[in-house]
């Protein structure tokens, strides 16, 4: 269960890790320092997209967000069942050895079944688990994709030079003039992108 409680923590810092690459991909650190050195020392222009407001906003995350905490919730009642049943088995057996109405042969036996029947859980337990996880990798694949191809068009008529990402969990910006926030269009245009999308299917 552990491991999929950890599937949506994850997924709620999505729009985080779509961004992260948007921090200088040649794998240059960008420091307070170095942004402005660049702002003003080069004239540069940079435009900020507040994080916390488009996971908050793009519907295509909120429904993902809510079909991957509705699949989190399956499998883990699934699992429940299945390790309650394992866990009646366990103690019906404890019962009757405690009562002596099991041969030795029969106790053993028992408990074979019931070691299979862990491990066919456990493996069970990591099936779903990769699943969910693997869908969750692909999806944000598919996010930084989105957010890449709607920035390169959205900077072919605004043209600035950097657009970095800001959130109150943490960012490289310690200050930011709410002047060059972009977030409204960038959760709109792709909104937009996304009923698009869906009008095509």
């Amino acid at each position: 269960m552990k491991n999929l409680a950890l599937i949506l923590s994850v997924l709620s810092f999505v729009g985080v890790l779509a961004l992260a690459g948007m921090h200088f991909s040649n794998n240059n650190k960008a420091t307070p320092a170095t942004v402005a050195a660049v702002h003003t020392g080069n004239g540069g222009t940079i435009a900020y997209v507040d994080i916390d407001t488009l996971e908050a906003n793009y519907e295509l995350l909120k429904t993902r967000r809510a079909d991957f905490k509705s699949r989190q919730q399956q499998m883990e009642s699934e699992l429940q069942r299945s390790y309650g049943q394992m866990q009646s088995d366990a103690n019906e057996i404890q019962k009757k050895a405690q009562a002596n109405t099991l041969t030795q042969a029969e106790y053993e036996a028992a408990q074979k079944r019931l070691m299979q029947m862990q491990q066919t859980l456990e493996s069970r337990k990591e099936s779903l688990t990769q699943q969910l996880m693997k869908e969750q990798e692909e999806f944000n694949t598919d996010l930084k994709k989105r957010l890449d191809a709607f920035l390169t068009e959205y900077n072919k008529t605004h043209q600035y030079d950097f657009i970095m990402s800001y959130s109150g969990a943490g960012s490289a910006i310690l200050y930011a003039n709410k002047a060059h926030n972009i977030t409204k269009d960038v959760v709109d245009g792709m909104n937009a992108g996304t009923k698009v999308d869906e009008n095509k299917k």
